[in-house]
């Protein structure tokens, strides 16, 4: 083990990677504290379901000792996926669940969450505290949050996501736009509210492309559906559009004019979406990013190598992140953290830029004139 054994951990940021990563340490006994700005665990809502990938989300799982509390919570068949037309005709539509090492099995958010909340020790997850500042103080970091509440650790490690500012304490490089828009929504009690939704779903996954945009619809186990439309875009759309996305009745008459054409079965979403629906302006990182390692901080996840969810991987590579990390600080290879980061960061950085090249070819794809022949293609060889 490198020489971290009797040192504090500070992981900002408690979303599958910190918790992963968290979990990860405490079982080779570190001392770890994970900083969440949430107030409490269930103050806010769990987005969608998401896919583990046996090569990176369930071998972190694994490699936690969680996986039987996984097979729990996870939800069979709502992977299976149906692939439709903008008018609602299904063209394809899985019959059953991949197996093996192709098996890509579904969870909620939210129950994923728990699963790695509670595997930690109590009192590890310190709530409402959102990061404002760091500054290092002789040998240590001393962390400002925004309550005016204070600490110190030894080794910082950013998990804070897309708009992570840990990041800035290791580098100045920015993400790229991608000129692609998508609108997050989500529907509760979808039975009653979007049956015509709910009977295409078939409890798993639906797939809409057409006109160089993307619709794509997720069941979950709490009776909800979370749905993501995407479209090419200027930038700043969000601002300029003006529209007041608290008002799911204004984003529904901009769905109308903008998707004109697109079968009237698709405003049961936005006619009963909760408020607000969500404009996230698409990025992703530099494909040749690098830094110089510092011995006493890294990132993971978002915080890393953000990148458009168009292949599935966001969850995947933060869990994968946290398990080669840890193993790297923990492991027999290194005998400093400075030697065990900057080897983390060499190879997450290459398996990001090969993982992010493809998502961004397939961005591309899904949201050009022809993308619906393109993924029809694609899944039928």
């Amino acid at each position: 083990m490198t020489s971290i054994k009797n040192k504090n951990i500070a992981i900002i940021g408690g979303g599958p990677g910190g918790l992963t990563l968290a979990r990860l340490l405490q079982m080779r006994g570190l001392s770890v504290k994970v900083y969440e700005r949430d107030v409490h665990r269930t103050v806010r809502v769990q987005g969608a379901s998401l896919d583990l990938h046996h090569e990176s989300g369930l071998k972190a799982l694994n490699a936690a000792g969680l996986m039987g509390e996984f097979e729990k919570y996870y939800r069979p068949g709502a992977d299976l996926m149906t692939i439709t037309d903008k008018h609602a005709e299904p063209l394809l539509r899985d019959t059953e669940s991949r197996e093996g090492a192709d098996a890509r099995p579904e969870i909620d958010r939210g129950p994923l969450r728990d699963i790695l909340i509670d595997s930690l020790e109590p009192g590890t997850i310190v709530w409402n505290k959102r990061f404002q500042s760091m500054q290092r103080n002789e040998n240590k970091w001393l962390i400002a949050f925004n309550d005016e509440y204070a600490t110190e650790a030894d080794i910082v490690i950013g998990a804070d996501g897309a708009n992570s500012k840990i990041r800035l304490y290791l580098t100045t490089l920015k993400a790229f736009f991608v000129d692609i828009t998508v609108i997050e929504g989500a529907v509760y009690n979808a039975i009653e509210k979007a049956p015509r939704i709910m009977k295409l779903l078939n409890g798993g996954k639906i797939f809409t492309l057409g006109d160089s945009c993307t619709l794509i619809v997720s069941s979950k186990g709490d009776g909800s559906i979370a749905f993501y439309v995407g479209f090419k875009s200027e930038e700043d759309w969000a601002i300029t559009s003006g529209i007041d996305f608290t008002k799911p009745q204004e984003v529904a008459n901009w769905f109308k004019t903008k998707f004109a054409g697109w079968s009237d079965i698709w405003l049961e979403l936005f006619e009963n979406a909760e408020s607000p629906i969500i404009p996230r302006p698409q990025y992703c990182m530099p494909l040749d990013q690098d830094w110089q390692a510092q011995a006493d901080l890294t990132i993971i996840g978002d915080s890393a190598h953000l990148m458009p969810p168009y292949a599935g991987e966001g969850v995947n590579m933060a869990m994968l992140d946290a398990l080669e990390l840890a193993e790297a600080l923990t492991g027999p290879l290194f005998d400093d953290s400075l030697a065990a980061i900057a080897n983390y960061e060499t190879s997450m950085r290459k398996r990001a830029a090969e993982t992010a090249a493809v998502t961004l070819q397939q961005t591309e794809l899904m949201h050009s004139p022809n993308g619906l022949e393109e993924m029809l293609a694609f899944f039928k060889s």
